[in-house]
């Protein structure tokens, strides 16, 4: 006997399935303007085509936050999916916050100017893609979620690979970093630096989580 499929949650309203594709998008470009970002700033620091990136990535920010927030009203004022409407906008809010970790750490990188010496920059390279990895693939689940439920864990297992290989990447670079012979407060300054990007990979994860809980609760 065949399995009954579990119907989209887009049945009834064509604007709210733009809204949220345009918002999953915004998320997924500011992820490949980020990973774009860290390494123009590892290439020549702070310059104006780093900082033209970060205000990219600003306005991708901003426009997510509008989304959000017409998303939000369309639930509430037409009553849609009713069953779900809490998950959703949780989730929304959780992905909303991935999204703001990325902003926040090219923000760091402009304020701060850390000084990264060439040794280390294929880790930060390798820790920023393994972070973006994680992100994008947060955003196929969370597009599954929408659309076709019963693939969300083919994507949500590798978020949770990526978050690990982040982990590892992270750890690997750290110890790099204060194996060296920088001054004390140049190796706690690139840790800091570490962690934002290694925030984002745990971030993702963490939406995962949910996701998963989500994904059971309109399985059951």
């Amino acid at each position: 006997m065949a399995l009954m499929k579990i119907p989209t949650l887009f049945r009834r309203t064509r604007q709210l399935e733009t809204e949220i594709d345009d918002f999953l998008d915004k998320l997924s470009e500011t992820a490949l303007v980020f990973k774009h970002a860290v390494r123009l700033y590892l290439a020549g620091g702070a310059t104006e085509e780093f900082e033209d990136r970060l205000r990219y990535a600003n306005e991708l920010e901003s426009g997510a936050d509008d989304l959000r927030r017409s998303i939000e009203a369309e639930l509430y004022a037409h009553t849609l999916i009713p069953g779900s409407r809490g998950d959703v906008l949780r989730l929304l809010e959780k992905l909303d916050g991935v999204l703001n970790l990325m902003e926040s750490a090219l923000w760091s990188f402009s304020i701060e100017v850390p000084d990264v010496p060439a040794p280390f920059h294929p880790d930060f390279e390798a820790l920023t893609d393994t972070a973006v990895n994680a992100v994008e693939s947060l955003v196929l689940a969370s597009r599954a979620f929408f659309r076709n439920i019963e693939a969300v864990t083919d994507h949500m297992h590798k978020v949770m690979f990526y978050e690990k290989e982040a982990d590892k990447v992270g750890t690997k670079l750290k110890r790099a970093i204060f194996a060296s012979d920088l001054p004390l407060s140049h190796k706690s300054h690139l840790r800091h630096f570490a962690e934002h990007i290694d925030n984002v990979a745990d971030a993702a994860e963490d939406v995962a989580d949910r996701l998963a809980i989500y994904t059971i609760k309109r399985t059951v």
